[in-house]
């Protein structure tokens, strides 16, 4: 049994990624309720652009919906642009959002273990938030090492094991899923504390930096919308899924009131040697 749906090969080809909306709502609701930290993707693409190499070859792995290729697109005006993930489903929304922006892209639909690049066929290289879905990071950082240029960047980026702890909490104390707290960490394989360890096995590491997010959820409602998405918890059917019974379920528990979470996203910059 995986220690986590982040590393459930049937989770992560089924209800986890193959319906890009959930991953929309999960993340629309986390972008509403923060308060505090720089923005991700543009910390990632100015990070991707300390490459000296003009018009590199980039490939955005474990891509997702595409919010960073699109962005690495328009800032970087790579040669070729690979967008690789294992959800056909999302890499269908990735083509979409760059057609619609005229930008060209290569996608390709690939377990990030054994990815089906030539050796030292990529410049630049981003694994943002999709490292700890393996059990074996380590594997893929090697993989990644492999297919980069000598000289060739990596940007690698992951969340702290106790991002999010609040919520846990929140959900224990209303009675719903007792275990929250005690399950462990969606982020357990590859996170703020082993990332730089971790990459250093097969390249070397030029910088790490950690930087903490607060999210701050006005009601239980605005909760709800992200509880219902995280696969961290037991619900029960009648809940899971479905934010405005949670909601209900939830006020009837608890007070109504704001509820504060945090976050530490950690970028990891490294180097094929």
């Amino acid at each position: 049994m995986p220690a986590t749906p982040f590393t459930d090969p049937d989770q992560i080809a089924g209800p986890l990624y193959a319906d890009p909306a959930r991953l929309a709502r999960r993340t629309s609701a986390l972008h509403a309720a923060k308060i505090s930290g720089d923005d991700a993707t543009a910390t990632i693409t100015a990070l991707a652009t300390t490459t000296s190499t003009a018009a590199p070859v980039v490939c955005d792995i474990g891509c997702g919906r595409g919010t960073s290729t699109l962005q690495l697109a328009t800032r970087l005006r790579p040669s070729r642009l690979i967008a690789l993930d294992q959800s056909a489903a999302l890499l269908d929304i990735v083509r979409e959002r760059l057609t619609a922006a005229g930008l060209d892209v290569d996608t390709m639909c690939a377990d990030f273990h054994h990815l089906p690049l030539p050796d030292g066929s990529v410049d630049v290289a981003i694994a943002a938030f999709c490292l700890y879905h393996s059990p074996r990071p380590a594997d893929v950082v090697a993989a990644i090492a492999r297919c980069l240029t000598p000289g060739g960047r990596a940007v690698l980026v992951t969340k702290s094991a106790d991002s999010y702890q609040e919520i846990d909490q929140l959900i224990a104390a209303s009675g719903l899923d007792l275990d929250a707290v005690e399950r462990p960490s969606l982020y357990t394989t590859f996170h703020s504390g082993n990332a730089a360890n971790t990459t250093a096995t097969a390249m070397q590491v030029l910088q790490h930096q950690h930087q903490q997010q607060v999210f701050r959820f006005q009601h239980l409602d605005h909760f709800a919308d992200y509880v219902a998405t995280s696969p961290k918890y037991t619900l029960s059917a009648h809940l899971a899924g479905h934010p405005r019974r949670l909601a209900a379920e939830l006020r009837r528990r608890l007070p109504d009131r704001p509820v504060t979470a945090t976050s530490t996203v950690t970028y990891v910059q490294a180097v094929r040697p």
